[in-house]
C-alpha cells in the first residue's frame, strides 16, 4: 500500500493529491491560470498536513511528464525533484493525457466501444491528443494535432468519440459528427492515482537527477504584453 504525493501541472489547473493504494486521502487544487509557482508548495504542505504525513512518510513522489504548458511542466517536475532530493524518495512520472482519461472511465453512460480522445489546449487550433479505449488503455500515440472538420473522421465513422479535457472546445468548434461526444472532465491529481500506484507497483523510477518532462513541441517564447519601461 504505497503512500505516494501526486503533482498536477501539466496545464492550468494546479492540483495536489495524497493517494494510498490508488484511493486519494487530501486533493488541493486550483483552476486560476499561471498560478503554479505561488500555490504548488502551499498546496503540498497544506495536503501532507490534513493527513499528518511527513516527507519522509511517502513512498514516491508522482508528477505530470507531459504533454502540457511548458513552464508549468517545468515547475512541477523542479518541485517533485526537489522534494525527491531532499526525502531521498523515488521519482514517477505520469503521461498527462493518461491521467486525464482515467479520470473519464468512471463518467457514467459511456459505451464498451468507445473511444476516449483527451485534448489538452495548443496554441491557435491545435491540441494535444491520444486515444483510449473505454477502459484507459491507450491506443494511439500522443501527438500535437491541428483540429479541422475531418479530425478523427476514420474513427467517427465506426464508433462514438469522447472528448473532453481544455482543448476540448475546440474539438466541439471544428467537428460536426453524430458519433462525437463531449464531456466535462479536467486534469486534476486524482486522474494521477491509479497511474502512480501501478508505476510504484513496477517500480518504474524515473532518474531524479536527469529527468526532463515530455514537452512534445519545442519552447516558443511569447512576446509580454508588460511595459517595463
Amino acid at each position: 500500500m504505497a503512500l505516494l504525493l501526486c503533482i498536477e501541472s501539466s496545464v492550468e489547473v494546479c492540483s495536489v493529491a495524497l493517494v494510498r493504494n490508488g484511493e486519494v486521502l487530501a486533493l488541493k487544487e486550483s483552476l486560476l491560470e499561471r498560478d503554479h509557482a505561488k500555490l504548488l508548495a502551499p498546496f503540498i504542505a497544506c495536503a501532507l498536513g490534513e493527513a499528518g504525513v511527513a516527507p519522509s512518510q511517502l513512498d514516491a513522489v508522482a508528477v505530470s511528464k507531459g504533454p502540457g504548458s511548458y513552464t508549468s511542466l517545468r515547475i512541477g517536475a523542479s518541485t517533485a525533484k526537489g522534494l525527491c532530493y531532499g526525502a531521498g524518495k523515488p521519482l514517477l512520472a505520469v503521461g498527462s493525457l493518461h491521467a486525464l482519461a482515467t479520470l473519464a472511465v468512471a463518467t457514467p453512460g459511456l459505451l464498451p466501444n468507445d473511444l476516449l480522445c483527451p485534448a489538452l489546449d495548443a496554441r491557435r487550433m491545435e491540441v494535444y491528443t491520444a486515444l483510449f479505449d473505454a477502459k484507459g488503455v491507450q491506443q494511439a500515440e500522443v501527438a500535437a494535432q491541428v483540429i479541422s472538420k475531418n479530425s478523427f473522421a476514420g474513427e467517427l465513422q465506426k464508433q462514438r468519440v469522447v472528448f473532453f479535457g481544455s482543448g476540448a472546445a475546440k474539438c466541439r468548434q471544428a467537428i460536426r459528427h453524430d458519433n462525437a461526444v463531449f464531456i466535462s472532465v479536467q486534469a486534476s491529481a486524482r486522474g494521477m492515482a491509479k497511474p502512480a500506484e501501478l508505476l510504484f507497483a513496477k517500480k518504474r523510477f524515473e532518474d531524479v537527477a536527469y529527468f526532463e518532462p515530455f514537452y512534445l513541441k519545442n519552447f516558443v517564447p511569447v512576446k509580454s504584453a508588460k511595459k517595463f519601461f
